[in-house]
């Protein structure tokens, strides 16, 4: 390598296995990915792959966790915070960021929901969920309301999945969704207007 080319730290290839590797099960899928094909689209020979990942397995696994984690801190945050509407409000806006920098990685969770279930991931977002769950619901919501704060979580999901095909600027997209998600917690935490 010539001193032109930057010459990332060595954190930085783990990184750079990831997305390459994410590209990768994106554009021929998980199955026909090989570990050799990650390491020729990363110009390192499979040895360098290996001394980071032994297995493609592994990079998934180590992807989720990696793009998890602002997730775990939320749930952290939150659970030390007062259960009031604007905490829950602040959880919302957090998730919506946490989602932002993980959306290639839910994109392939969404396209390849077998494996997703297979590699046990599916069980640990699910845990995940539940967590954020519990700090956006009261917990003695009734069920309009617990339908009002699943679905404030799921617009960001949707959202993010189901819009990127939509015209629109990305920002004001985002905006939008969190304002739409905001809207469902707040009704959810609103006395009923009817008698």
């Amino acid at each position: 390598m010539g001193s032109s080319t930057q010459h990332p730290r060595r954190g930085n290839t783990r990184q750079r296995i990831q997305d390459v590797a994410l590209e990768l099960f994106a554009e021929q899928g998980y199955e026909k990915t090989s570990l050799r094909e990650i390491a020729e689209r990363l110009d390192v020979t499979k040895a360098a792959l290996y001394y980071h990942f032994k297995t493609k397995e592994d990079i998934l696994i180590s992807l989720f966790e990696d793009l998890s984690r602002p997730v775990d801190e939320l749930v952290e945050w939150g659970a030390a915070q007062p259960g009031t509407l604007e905490t829950k409000k602040e959880i919302l806006r957090r998730y919506g960021a946490a989602l932002a920098g993980a959306a290639p990685l839910f994109r392939f969770m969404q396209e390849n929901q077998a494996t997703v279930r297979e590699l046990s991931i599916g069980d640990l977002f699910k845990k995940r969920m539940m967590k954020l769950m519990d700090l956006v619901m009261d917990p003695d919501a009734d069920m309009p309301d617990r339908v009002r704060c699943f679905s404030a979580l799921f617009t960001m999901h949707a959202g993010m999945l189901a819009l990127k095909d939509v015209e629109g600027d990305p920002e004001e997209k985002r905006a939008a969704i969190l304002e739409v998600s905001t809207d469902l917690i707040t009704q959810a935490h609103t006395p009923s207007r009817t008698a």
